[in-house]
């Protein structure tokens, strides 16, 4: 409050002695994923309001981005993602104009990772994880920071609800499955960007909770005897189809070609 104050008192000693617009104060970029906003503070003026005036430099001259605005912001997501700009910003009241100040950014080296996306889904003592890299401001829907930078892997950390030794891994891909965790435990997973040639990291993401159930796919020995008793149930059943079969082969033979049969005449004496 105090600081304010007195800034506020320079401010309108400033305009007074030298009848100057006093420049924004603080400013500063916020890049988040490449959404470039230009950011900065108000000066003490105690004649009115003040409007603002952003620019970048192109090709050796500079173009507006935003003009007489009387936002605290101004927003340059537009500008390439490589090589390194000079933005400026300055205040005006009427005819006058404060003097410039200037910032130099570099997109690709200064903007932040944001959080990625993520999906999981506990399958018995496992956690099944699906990565989604974030996404890039003013590009395609397809387009993700993956698309942008030759290197990339996700940071993750997972850990059981209530405690607070955390296990670390890295994942080269969109996919990744946490195995042999405890059955019946609740487990939380945070993931971050990661880019290895530039030793840069993102920001975590919220962190997911999710409880494992238990295993329940048969163990090899069980599978091993279930199969052996089917193998022998099959082949006692084959042998009574075969027994069956025989003894209606000997029924059918004896009941249309009887063995035996005396002569007619040998039957009469």
């Amino acid at each position: 409050m105090a600081r304010s104050l007195w800034s506020w008192l320079g401010g309108c000693l400033l305009v007074s002695a030298l009848g100057m617009v006093p420049p924004p104060e603080n400013v500063r970029m916020n890049s988040v994923n490449f959404r470039n906003i230009l950011q900065w503070e108000s000066p003490a003026f105690p004649k009115g309001d003040l409007t603002f005036t952003a620019q970048f430099q192109s090709y050796r001259k500079f173009e507006d981005i935003c003009t007489s605005t009387t936002l605290m912001e101004c927003d340059f997501s537009s500008i390439s993602k490589y090589g390194y700009h000079t933005l400026r910003v300055r205040a005006e009241f009427e005819d006058e104009r404060s003097d410039w100040v200037n910032i130099t950014f570099c997109p690709v080296d200064d903007t932040v990772i944001g959080p990625p996306g993520m999906q999981v889904e506990a399958l018995a003592n496992s956690l099944h994880l699906r990565f989604l890299a974030p996404k890039i401001e003013n590009e395609p829907e397809t387009w993700t920071m993956k698309n942008i930078y030759n290197s990339w892997a996700y940071n993750v950390q997972y850990w059981k609800n209530g405690s607070d030794e955390k296990y670390p891994i890295t994942c080269q891909y969109d996919f990744e499955v946490l195995r042999n965790l405890e059955p019946w435990t609740t487990y939380c997973i945070q993931v971050r960007g990661f880019l290895p040639e530039r030793n840069k990291t993102g920001e975590w993401s919220e962190p997911i909770c999710e409880q494992t159930t238990i295993d329940e796919t048969p163990s090899s020995w069980i599978i091993a005897v279930i199969l052996a008793a089917s193998v022998c149930a099959a082949f006692l059943l084959l042998l009574g189809c075969i027994a069956l079969v025989w003894c209606i082969y000997v029924k059918t033979k004896y009941a249309f070609s009887p063995g035996n049969v005396l002569p007619q005449h040998l039957k009469e004496e």
